[in-house]
C-alpha cells in the first residue's frame, strides 16, 4: 500500500501532459456554443430570395451604351430611364413612345414630378444632335434634372449587360 501512495505522490509532484485543468463532476455543464445552423438557413434563403428578385429589376431593351470612366452615382429607388435606340425610336421604361408622347408617358411613370431624376441612355450609333433634341425636349417638358448613363471604364458593352444595364453619370464625360 506504500507503495502505491508514494506513487501518486510522485505523479502528483510531475506535471501531467493530458490532464485536465480543473476537477470535473458528474453535473451537466453549460454549453457555451452558438449553433449556426439556423442562421445559414437564413442566409440561404435570403440569398435565393436576392437571385430571383435582381434580373427583375433591369431595364432589358438592348442598347450598345459608350463607356465612361466617371464615378457611378448612386441610384435612387425607382429610376426612371429615357432610351433612345440605334434606329432612334424612344421609350420610357420599356415601353416604346412617340417623341410627340414622351412628356405625357413621362408624366405617367413619375406620377408629375418634374423634379425627378431621369436617365437618357443613348446607343452609341445615335448622333450627338439627336440626343440634344430629345434632351430639348425634355427641358421643354420642365425636367431638368437628366443624368446621362455609359457603360464604366474598361468594360465592354457585352460586359455591362452581364453585370448591371448600365451606370448613370453626372453627364458626359
Amino acid at each position: 500500500m506504500r507503495a502505491v501512495r508514494d506513487r501518486v505522490r510522485a505523479l502528483r509532484s510531475k506535471p501531467a501532459m493530458a490532464a485536465p485543468l480543473r476537477e470535473r463532476d458528474d453535473d451537466l455543464d453549460e454549453q457555451h456554443e452558438i449553433n449556426v445552423t439556423p442562421f445559414i438557413d437564413v442566409m440561404l434563403v435570403l440569398l435565393i430570395v436576392f437571385m430571383v428578385a435582381a434580373p427583375l429589376s433591369t431595364v432589358d431593351i438592348p442598347v450598345e451604351l459608350p463607356v465612361t470612366s466617371a464615378k457611378p452615382q448612386p441610384r435612387p429607388e425607382k429610376p426612371v430611364f429615357i432610351t433612345i435606340k440605334a434606329d432612334r425610336t424612344l421609350a420610357v421604361g420599356e415601353d416604346a413612345v412617340a417623341s410627340s408622347g414622351l412628356i405625357g408617358a413621362l408624366e405617367l411613370a413619375t406620377s408629375g414630378k418634374h423634379d425627378s431624376r431621369l436617365f437618357l441612355r443613348a446607343d452609341k450609333s445615335v448622333p450627338y444632335g439627336e440626343l440634344m433634341r430629345v434632351m430639348d425636349l425634355l427641358r421643354t417638358g420642365g425636367y431638368l434634372k437628366v443624368g446621362l448613363v455609359g457603360l464604366e471604364g474598361g468594360q465592354t458593352p457585352a460586359q455591362g449587360d452581364a453585370q448591371e444595364r448600365a451606370t448613370p453619370g453626372k453627364g458626359p464625360p
